[in-house]
């Protein structure tokens, strides 16, 4: 069993930037993917980004590229999203979640959510 704590989202500016942190506790953490995944109302959880158990390998959406980058400090129990040039279309809940996929950008592929952390990004 993983617990999963978002913190890091609040109000910015259009070009502002924000640093998402999650926080695990329970056992193991360093064995799981963990991934950042974003919802407005109306519409579906969509992926963007994952870090690898060992912090090696990234993934990430396309619309993030360059922008968003994401890492884990596995000593500490930790996944971060660093968000820069930040646009009013980032606006969401961000969820962090842990799974066992390697990379997979689908929500199925995590068996454990956050209850997430509202990110507002005004024009």
């Amino acid at each position: 069993q993983v617990q999963l704590v978002e913190s890091g989202g609040g109000l910015v500016q259009a070009g502002g930037s924000l640093r998402l942190s999650c926080a695990a506790s329970g056992r193991a953490f360093s064995t799981y993917t963990m991934g950042w995944f974003r919802q407005t109302p109306g519409k579906e959880r969509e992926f963007v980004a994952a870090i690898s158990w060992s912090g090696v390998t990234t993934y990430d959406s396309g619309f993030v590229k360059g922008r968003f980058t994401i890492s884990r400090d596995n000593a500490k129990n930790t996944v971060d999203l660093q968000m820069n040039s930040l646009k009013p279309e980032d606006t969401a809940v961000y969820f962090c979640a842990a799974g066992r996929g390697r990379g997979s950008q689908l929500p199925r592929a995590y068996d454990y959510w956050g209850q997430g952390t509202q990110v507002t990004v005004s024009s």
